[in-house]
């Protein structure tokens, strides 16, 4: 099963006060309003939030799975190419690592303390 932009879109909004917002013509992914992954243009990769160090590391050991688009590099994001994710635990991972991220203190600790 290969996977696409709808299951990149169906594990973003899995996450707990998830919306989808269109900006600059393309699908973002937002908790408590702050963007933590996009669908940007052809729709066969994503973005999301990763510290620069570990996005540099990534870039080095998945050049295939992992890169930076030109106008990101002074920004704490990395790109991820959906055709080579191993499955669908792999996206969600990645995906759920950008929301915790950008999600607000109060809604990590009530997911502490859920257990979730």
């Amino acid at each position: 099963m290969s996977l696409n932009a709808d299951d990149v879109r169906k594990a973003a909004l899995s996450f707990p006060e998830t919306t989808e917002k269109i900006a600059w013509s393309m699908p973002t992914f937002r908790v408590a309003g702050k963007m933590f992954a996009t669908l940007p243009e052809d729709e066969t990769s994503f973005a999301v939030r990763c510290p620069k160090l570990e996005r540099d590391e990534l870039v080095l050991a998945e050049p295939e799975k992992f890169w930076i688009a030109d106008h990101e590099a002074s920004f704490a994001w990395i790109r991820v190419r959906i055709a080579r994710l191993d499955d669908a635990d792999e996206l969600r991972t990645i995906l759920y690592d950008s929301w915790q991220q950008a999600a607000p203190s109060r809604l990590l600790s009530s997911l502490e303390e859920t257990g979730s």
